[in-house]
């Protein structure tokens, strides 16, 4: 992989080595001259709605206030030290799907969201930590970060907002437009606007493993097999009735041990679970077109993934939006390539079997595949 201004002019492989999970980076000009491909109303508008999720937090001198959308209304620009986050704004719009999209040198199994951040003058968060690594890009005026690699990391209590409790300052940076700070899970940051200003957040994906081991068992409900039922033919007569058998502890526990997950059960699961869209997320079905007018225009104009489909896949198996699948080596490569690339040439058709382009046509109709 090449040296890339976004990283501060060194590879990919070189920041996952060197800064991943480990230790901030400050990238002066990730992007120079960089616009923000919302304005500051479009972002307004978003946050009005009410399939985005948004929030809108006010520092007063008695304390934190943070309000959920739909946002109706937003305090006057004038007003200082109010914050309105917008989550998932790369559902919604193509060119924010786009700028997540440069930091696919990460899994798409791990990325999750651009978020975008306005702040009038003193606005902010409070000083917190997050549980994932994030990227801040600036992406207007001007936002004051001071981070610390402390390790207390309580809480107050009885404020709406996660912030700590006490928070010692090693290091201070004033970004610019373009400017970035990568920060690794757990590192305590505090960002103040300067002035009315943007800050997009890029995060990531990282399910507690008791998320994951909760929803791992309730996915293999249905593929547990245990014949037979219980049986104690050699039981004996007992002084004590209340008492738990010891017998019937260590047959059962038998029995349980003999439950396996392979490598496919759990290969399976995080397809789905994390191909899976967020529950505020609709997709909309084109106007209906045959199977013969749809073939006919793929094969002129090529196809796309919808911004809002997340596809994953692994060995044989195929997901898409929570749904998996095995395939041949021949469609596995055709649907590798719509998945690396989210984009399909007119001539990727060619070997595509029968069932493959059934499966296109379906996925257009439900909105997750979209003509070129």
């Amino acid at each position: 992989m090449t040296k890339t201004a976004l990283l501060g002019g060194i590879t990919p492989a070189q920041f996952l080595r060197d800064y991943w999970h480990k230790k901030p980076l400050l990238i002066r000009q990730a992007i120079p001259a960089f616009q923000p491909p919302l304005s500051r109303q479009a972002l307004f508008d978003l946050a009005g709605r009410d399939d985005v999720e948004s929030r809108l937090i006010t520092h007063r001198s008695d304390g934190w206030d943070m309000q959920h959308g739909p946002l109706a209304k937003l305090p006057a620009l004038k007003q200082k030290a109010w914050t309105l986050l917008v989550q998932g704004v790369n559902l919604h719009d193509d060119a924010a799907d786009a700028l997540l999209r440069q930091f696919r040198f990460i899994p798409d199994a791990r990325l999750d969201d651009l978020m975008i951040s306005f702040a009038t003058d003193g606005g902010g968060v409070g000083p917190h930590f997050d549980s994932y690594d994030v990227f801040l890009l600036q992406a207007h005026g001007q936002r004051r970060w001071r981070i610390s690699a402390q390790t207390d990391l309580s809480l107050k209590e009885d404020v709406p907002l996660k912030i700590l409790r006490h928070f010692e300052p090693e290091q201070e940076f004033v970004l610019e437009p373009g400017d970035m700070l990568y920060l690794p899970p757990q590192y305590a940051h505090d960002g103040v606007a300067v002035g009315e200003c943007m800050t997009y957040s890029i995060g990531f994906r990282a399910p507690a493993h008791q998320e994951l081991g909760e929803a791992f068992l309730e996915y293999m409900l249905d593929s547990i097999d245990l014949p037979g039922r219980f049986a104690d033919p050699e039981l004996k007569a007992t002084s004590k009735p209340a008492e738990l058998p010891v017998d019937m502890v260590r047959r059962l526990r038998d029995e349980l041990n003999k439950i396996r997950f392979t490598d496919d059960d759990i290969t399976i699961f995080l397809g789905e679970y994390l191909s899976e869209p967020k529950l505020s997320v609709t997709f909309d079905a084109p106007p209906e077109i045959s199977f013969a007018r749809f073939f006919q225009e793929a094969r002129k104009r090529g196809l796309r993934l919808h911004r809002k489909t997340q596809m994953l896949y692994r060995a044989s198996h195929v997901f898409i939006n929570g749904e998996s699948f095995e395939v041949g080596r021949a469609d596995k490569a055709i649907l590798a390539r719509l998945a690396d690339q989210r984009i399909l040439a007119k001539s990727d058709f060619a070997t595509a079997s029968e069932d493959l382009l059934e499966a296109f046509h379906q996925w257009h109709e439900s909105g997750w595949l979209e003509l070129n």
